[in-house]
């Protein structure tokens, strides 16, 4: 089933005219392929709760302090707001890396778990809101059902909202169930944080005061501090200083804006210390990563 589902999509990308590297887009809003041909230098994005799905080759994500890898047929949840760094680490033009972004749909989670008649119990497992898992035959059969659904024009409209009650009904009857089911809890620590992220992004390059974060979540600064951390891995301000790198990372490649002034944009005050915290992030100078960056795009 693994190797049909990875042809499956491989027909379609040729069909679509999706070149050998690429994000292909899908008439699925939150659904988009990737395919490449070549590892990947470290690239960043803010992953919104979804699930990350490698059919061929494999990956490596940083959030943090915190790295996950996943190979074939195995999958990444991602169920709060986090910036990372992602490569693939697996790839090459006779096998290329395939894989599979879905965003998660909050409401169709919580319908489905209003309906089962023994929800699932959340986990007392304080890491990390990200998880990896293998691909079961069940989510694979609903991930090649979605992939056919993208040939006929007419079906998405009436068909994706069952496929995804479907994908929800898995995820929250598997065995990562008590995780999943956190999404959607109402006033857990994670919805807490998760207003909290939301202005946090929506500010990030302004200085952020941690009480008005804390207030945001209705906890106590302590408390705000331990859940945070233990949900991102990061602290709230490095968290916004990886938010700040992030965008200026993408105004210098993808605009051609210079380093002081893409330090600034983002909220710096201090060039230097930009490009300090630069290096630390990505492991090179500024104008050396935008250059490689422009020619590995190239």
């Amino acid at each position: 089933m693994s190797s049909s589902l990875a042809r499956a999509v491989t027909c379609y990308l040729d069909a679509q005219g999706c070149g050998a590297n690429g994000l292909c887009t899908t008439s699925f809003d939150g659904l988009n392929i990737i395919r490449l041909s070549e590892k990947t230098p470290p690239s960043g994005m803010v992953y919104k709760p979804s699930l990350c799905i490698t059919l061929q080759g494999a990956k490596a994500v940083e959030f943090g302090d915190a790295i996950f890898e996943y190979g074939a047929m195995a999958f990444l949840l991602v169920s709060i707001e986090i910036p990372a760094l992602g490569r693939v680490t697996e790839a090459s033009s006779e096998c290329p890396y395939i894989g599979i972004t879905l965003d998660l749909d909050a409401g169709i989670l919580r319908e489905v778990m209003s309906e089962l008649a023994q929800p699932p119990v959340p986990s007392n497992d304080q890491g990390i809101g990200v998880f990896v898992a293998d691909l079961s035959e069940d989510l694979t059969d609903c991930i090649r059902r979605l992939i056919r659904l993208l040939d006929n024009p007419a079906a998405p409209p009436i068909l994706w909202p069952a496929i995804m009650r479907e994908i929800c009904f898995w995820l929250l009857t598997g065995p990562h169930a008590g995780e999943v089911c956190k999404l959607v809890l109402p006033d857990s620590h994670m919805q807490r944080v998760a207003e909290a992220i939301h202005l946090l992004r929506a500010n990030f390059t302004k200085p952020v005061r941690i009480e008005h974060l804390a207030a945001a979540a209705g906890m106590s600064l302590s408390s705000f501090h331990q859940h945070f951390k233990m949900l991102t891995s990061m602290t709230p301000l490095q968290y916004q200083k990886q938010l700040r790198l992030l965008e200026a990372r993408r105004l210098m490649v993808s605009e051609d804006v210079n380093v002081s002034h893409a330090a600034f944009e983002v909220g710096y005050e201090s060039p230097s210390q930009f490009s300090r915290d630069y290096v630390r992030r990505f492991g090179t100078a500024p104008k050396r990563d935008v250059m490689e960056l422009r020619s590995f795009i190239i």
